[in-house]
């Protein structure tokens, strides 16, 4: 088996992601693997009234990044951490859709032999009666995944 060459992972700049992403920079670093970081937003609108009700409703587990500003903030962050953790191949990028299908996406794209993501959501209620970003991910991916356990 071969080390992993290009590694991708998910933040949307929550304690939690950003737990794996300095997982995912370590992990990176030591196989000397493109790190490919990855926040997917949603542009603002006019009426936000359902987004923020959902972000409400669900609290830490509304996985939604509002706007292009705050994605590229999220991303700056998420690559010092990602770096700081040994990651010395690290692209950022912000992407417009939701987080799952963002993240499928990406890994299609940079020919990624891992994804990794974050535990948030995969054990709670919401999570079980809604879906999880960890869970729809480990269930569609194509490639390798590695769930972080960032949650108390």
């Amino acid at each position: 088996m071969s080390a992993y060459r290009t590694v991708v992972v998910g933040t949307d700049g929550s304690d939690s992601s950003l737990r794996a992403v300095r997982r995912a920079g370590a992990l990176a670093g030591a196989c000397a693997a493109r790190l490919v970081i990855v926040c997917a937003y949603q542009p603002p609108r006019a009426d936000d009234r359902e987004v923020r009700r959902a972000q409400e409703v669900l609290g830490d587990d509304a996985y939604q990044v509002i706007g292009s500003g705050p994605a590229e903030e999220t991303l700056r962050t998420a690559a010092d951490k990602a770096r700081e953790a040994g990651a010395t191949e690290v692209y950022p990028f912000a992407v417009v859709g939701e987080p799952v299908d963002a993240l499928l996406d990406v890994v299609a794209r940079e020919q990624a032999d891992l994804l990794v993501v974050g535990n948030r959501g995969l054990n709670s209620i919401k999570g079980r009666l809604l879906g999880s970003v960890p869970s729809d991910i480990a269930r569609r991916s194509s490639v390798d995944v590695l769930v972080v356990h960032t949650t108390g």
